[in-house]
């Protein structure tokens, strides 16, 4: 994967509303990332077997980036709501 295409896939991750990274099953978060991506022309510009594949084993990442990040909200929901 270029360094393009690994900055586009983790912008995505980041813009994507956590519920979506943290409900969706293994298979369906593949294809509803690829889908995205597909979109914005990535897959056109490499193999997708090996999108899925590098999505696949960055799966704990992913979920673990989506799970901070709810946290991170939560707590800050929890203080605002005490202020």
């Amino acid at each position: 994967m270029t360094p393009e295409a690994m900055r586009q896939f983790w912008s995505l991750i980041e813009a994507t509303q956590t519920h979506i990274l943290l409900t969706l099953d293994n298979d369906a978060l593949v294809t509803w990332l690829t889908g995205k991506l597909n979109h914005q022309d990535l897959l056109r510009r490499m193999d997708p077997m090996d999108l899925r594949t590098y999505i696949n084993t960055r799966l704990p990442l992913i979920r673990a980036i989506a799970e901070e990040r709810h946290s991170l909200y939560q707590s800050g929901a929890s203080c605002g709501a005490a202020g």
